[in-house]
C-alpha cells in the first residue's frame, strides 16, 4: 500500500473517529440537559410543595394555640371553672393545685360549708387551677389531674370528681396524678363519669393549654401559693388575724346576703352539680399577699414548696351545721 493511500484511511480513520466523539458528546449533552432539566421540575415541585407545606401548616399551627374551653367555664386572662348558681350573692375564688397537702387540706376542711352554702344559692365559687407542684418538684401530675377534672366538667361532674382527687391525693414527692389510667380508675368512683369521650379527653390532655394559661394567670396574679382563697375579693387568709375557721366562712356569707335573695338554679343542671358531693370551685380576684402555710410561688412564679395547713385558714374539722 502506498504512503499516500495509508495516508488516506488514517485520516478517513481519524474522521470517523472524531464524528463519532462528536456524537457522544451531543448524547452526553443531551443526557445531562435532560437530568438538569429533571432536577430544575424536582426543585421547582418541591420549592411548591415546601411553599405549601409553609402555608398550609399556618392554620394548624394557629389552631394548635388556641385553648379548649371546657362547658361553661370562663376563658379570658384567668380561665375557671364555676360551681354552685351564677346568681349567688357571694363568689368565693380559689386558685389550687391537684398535688399540693395544703389545698388538699383546704378542701377536706371546707368542704362540708362550702357545699352547704352553694346548694343553698348563697355561695358560688370558682375555680383556677395551677401546676404549682409540677413547675417545683418535676412531673406532669398538677397538669394531668386538672385536665383529668376540666373533662370531668364537660360531663357536668366536675365537683365530684374534683373532690374524689383531693380525697385520693398521693404523697406530694409521688407524681401518682402523672398516671392517666390511675385519674381514669378514680373516676370510677363518679357515678356516669367513665364514658368514651371522658377518656378520650384524658388521655388526649384536651384541656393541658387550659390548664397552662390558669397558671400562667398565677403567675402573673401576684399570688404566693396555694391554696389561695378568697370571698368577694377578701383574702381569707388575712381574715380573722389569720384564725378563718369554716364556722367564719359561714357567717360572712349570710352576712353579705343578708339583703340578697339566693341564687337559683337554672332549668339546665348546673356543670358543678353531681349526686357525689358538690366542689367548689373559684375564680381569679384582686390580688392577695402569700402567708406561711401555702405551697408558696416565689415572686408569683408557678413555683412551690408543700407545707403545713394554709396558714389563716384553720383546720375544717370545726365545720357548722346549717
Amino acid at each position: 500500500m502506498s504512503q499516500k493511500n495509508h495516508e488516506g484511511k488514517k485520516s478517513a480513520r481519524e474522521r470517523l473517529q472524531e464524528e463519532r466523539a462528536r456524537e457522544k458528546a451531543r448524547a452526553r449533552r443531551g443526557r445531562q440537559a435532560i437530568v438538569a432539566g429533571a432536577v430544575v421540575a424536582a426543585l421547582a415541585v418541591a420549592g411548591g410543595i415546601a411553599v405549601w407545606a409553609s402555608s398550609s401548616s399556618e392554620e394548624p399551627a394557629a389552631n394548635d394555640n388556641e385553648v379548649a374551653v371546657p362547658k361553661r367555664a370562663s376563658d379570658g386572662a384567668k380561665p375557671a371553672v364555676p360551681v354552685g348558681t351564677a346568681n349567688a350573692p357571694s363568689t368565693l375564688t380559689v386558685w389550687e393545685d391537684f398535688r399540693c397537702p395544703a389545698c388538699r387540706q383546704f378542701e377536706t376542711g371546707f368542704r362540708p360549708v362550702i357545699h352547704e352554702l352553694e346548694d343553698a344559692g348563697r355561695l358560688k365559687s370558682e375555680y383556677h387551677l395551677v401546676t404549682i407542684i409540677d413547675g417545683n418538684a418535676g412531673g406532669q401530675g398538677s397538669r394531668n389531674a386538672a385536665n383529668a377534672a376540666l373533662c370531668a366538667q364537660d360531663a357536668g361532674k366536675f365537683r365530684a370528681y374534683h373532690d374524689v382527687l383531693y380525697s385520693h391525693q398521693p404523697p406530694e414527692p409521688q407524681d401518682k396524678f402523672a398516671d392517666k389510667q390511675y385519674l381514669l380508675q378514680l373516676a370510677g368512683k363518679v357515678k356516669g363519669l367513665v364514658t368514651p369521650a371522658f377518656t378520650r379527653c384524658v388521655n388526649d390532655g384536651t384541656y393541658n393549654r387550659f390548664v397552662q394559661k390558669s397558671s400562667d394567670a398565677f403567675a402573673s396574679s401576684g399570688f404566693r401559693g396555694t391554696p389561695t382563697v378568697l370571698l368577694n375579693g377578701k383574702d381569707l387568709a388575712k381574715e380573722k388575724g389569720g384564725q378563718f375557721s369554716p364556722a367564719d366562712l359561714k357567717k360572712m356569707v349570710l352576712e353579705a346576703g343578708k339583703a340578697e335573695q339566693p341564687g337559683k338554679q337554672s332549668a339546665a343542671p348546673h356543670s358543678g352539680a353531681s349526686s357525689q358531693g358538690r366542689h367548689a370551685g373559684r375564680s381569679a380576684s384582686p390580688q392577695a399577699q402569700p402567708t406561711t402555710g401555702k405551697h408558696a410561688a416565689p415572686q408569683g412564679e408557678p413555683r412551690g414548696r408543700s407545707a403545713a395547713p394554709p396558714a389563716g385558714l384553720t383546720d375544717g374539722s370545726a365545720a357548722p351545721s346549717s
